[in-house]
């Protein structure tokens, strides 16, 4: 009988090691290493089953996320904080919500607060930085 039901308890789950890749494709290293020093950090809850992976990621104020796409689809929710995004401005706060499809260019700033956020995919997700 196949599994029906998944739980996934936020204690019980370890942070990421970004350096080793977290179990996720590597993202480029310099970002890598810019999250690790800012104290940037996230945890891979969700990891494929029933077809859907998720990300719950912290940010500390300031930090900045450079303009980059990924792969596949994606959710994002803002838990707490928010950000302004790159390029066009447009400022996000808690319980805000974006949809980015593969292949969209898009970067933000966390805020005085940072983020606690959110990403939701339906596929494991490379990171590409925009030239």
């Amino acid at each position: 009988m196949s599994e029906t039901a998944s739980f996934f308890v936020f204690n019980e789950i370890d942070w990421a090691n970004e350096r080793a890749g977290g179990g996720a494709p590597a993202a480029p290293a310099a970002l890598v290493a810019a999250a690790e020093r800012s104290g940037a950090r996230r945890k891979r809850m969700v990891t494929g089953q029933a077809g859907y992976f998720m990300n719950h990621s912290e940010m500390p104020a300031g930090f900045e996320v450079p303009l980059h796409h990924h792969d596949h689809n994606e959710l994002i929710v803002v838990v707490a904080g928010g950000c302004t995004m790159l390029g066009d401005g447009k400022e996000l706060a808690a319980n805000d919500a974006m949809v980015f499809t593969a292949g969209h260019e898009y970067g933000f700033r966390c805020g005085p607060e940072g983020m606690t956020f959110l990403t939701i995919r339906t596929g494991e997700s490379a990171v590409t930085l925009s030239a």
